[in-house]
């Protein structure tokens, strides 16, 4: 039997990273990534983040500061994160027979079969060829569970000495002595004020706990974490990942909103992004919701919430059929004398679009139509970006669109 080993290769401060991919003068300089709408820090360079900024600091509490060490502010920008992000992900395929995408700028790697090798120069050597080959700096931590992976990688991330590589030691008593039970993979904060207070503390702790416990705690997901810490893989890796259940596309407005014609404007535009994701993963909606808020933060201001809800006659990712419901339903909604701060869309009950069930007065042909429509569309946005084609309703100037003044 194969011993099982796992590789998570993190990507370090990744949307910084991909910033400087493309712009070098920035390397050795704090820089800062902004959230939608350049509200928060969202991703921070080591010199930023020894200057004291937050994960998630709000900037207009961090000003004084930005502008004494002259910390550049970038606002975010996925399409660029995006195409790196995949550039890495194949770099990965050339070094491991299987790799599960877990996220963005994370992914694990089977080493399976790899014991006889020599680890860690292994993964320094792909270390060495992702910063080669996109320019991407990584850390990758290697143990027998996915679990003890993301704890090895954690070390390789924060300890210098370890140059971004660490492979967990069979006998790892001291190593998980000094992890946080909160710091362990799948351990939210209120599992871990329940755990501490039974005297848990550690991830040694929580690996040596009677699995009663445990069960009486955590329930079954908890016992397949502590086991996870003894080394018995309970997790293997994903690679097709389940299909999602649904899909949902929100922003928060680049200024308060108050007129339907925009709100109009903003929810054809999600609802075409939506459309646009239910294609490319070949997948249907039945039902449809339209949501608005204002902004909860101003009480000052009056508040209003809701939403509504549109049943699809005929599973459809068409965006005309998506967006006509989607504007119906923001005008069953709308009330006049809000400043609105955000609206969004969700798609659900989802099914694939191959096995799609027409009803009696549906008409084949048409849809058909619209089918070469839709990819036309996809295609010329794929290759000219986002937006490039777009129906009317969406407006030309969106002057309600995220704010991204400082996008590179």
């Amino acid at each position: 039997m194969t011993e099982e080993m796992f590789g998570l290769c993190d990507c370090n401060n990744f949307y910084v990273s991909c910033e400087r991919v493309f712009n070098p003068v920035l390397r050795h300089q704090p820089v800062i990534v902004l959230s939608n709408n350049d509200g928060c820090a969202v991703a921070r360079s080591n010199e930023a983040k020894a200057l004291g900024i937050k994960m998630g600091a709000p900037v207009f509490k961090i000003r004084e500061l930005i502008e004494q060490h002259q910390v550049k502010v970038l606002s975010s920008n996925y399409a660029l994160y995006g195409d790196l992000s995949q550039r890495v992900m194949t770099t990965l395929g050339n070094f491991a027979p299987d790799v599960e995408v877990y996220s963005i700028d994370e992914a694990f790697l089977d080493f399976s079969g790899f014991s006889q090798w020599n680890l860690e120069g292994y993964a320094q050597s792909i270390q060495t060829t992702v910063k080669q080959w996109t320019g991407i700096p990584v850390s990758i931590g290697i143990a027998p569970t996915k679990t003890l992976a993301k704890i090895a990688n954690r070390i390789a991330k924060r300890t210098p000495e370890m140059k971004g590589v660490f492979v967990l030691p069979n006998n790892s008593d001291s190593i998980l002595s000094q992890v946080a039970v909160e710091d362990v993979w799948g351990i939210g904060r209120r599992w871990a004020k329940r755990l501490n207070e039974q005297g848990i503390e550690t991830a040694a702790q929580l690996r040596d706990a009677a699995e009663w416990q445990i069960r009486q705690q955590m329930g079954i997901v908890g016992m397949r974490i502590v086991l996870e810490l003894r080394g018995v893989s309970c997790l293997p890796l994903e690679l097709c990942p389940p299909p999602k259940k649904m899909r949902t596309v929100s922003r928060s407005f680049g200024r308060p909103v108050e007129s339907l014609r925009e709100l109009k404007e903003a929810i054809a535009t999600h609802t075409s992004t939506g459309a646009e994701k239910l294609r490319k993963d070949g997948l249907n909606a039945s039902l449809l919701s339209v949501f608005v808020a204002t902004n909860r933060f101003k009480s000052n201001e009056p508040q209003y919430q809701n939403s509504a809800a549109v049943s699809l006659p005929i599973p459809t990712n068409t965006t005309p059929e998506l967006i006509d419901c989607a504007v119906r339903a923001i005008e069953q909604i709308y009330q006049e004398g809000y400043r609105y701060k955000k609206a969004g869309i969700n798609l659900t009950e989802l099914s694939p679009a191959t096995s799609m069930q027409h009803d009696l007065f549906d008409v084949p042909e048409r849809r058909e139509r619209m089918k070469r429509v839709m990819e036309v569309m996809d295609a010329v946005n794929e290759i000219y970006g986002a937006g490039t084609l777009r129906y009317a309703v969406s407006g030309l100037k969106q002057g309600w669109k995220t704010q991204a003044m400082r996008r590179s």
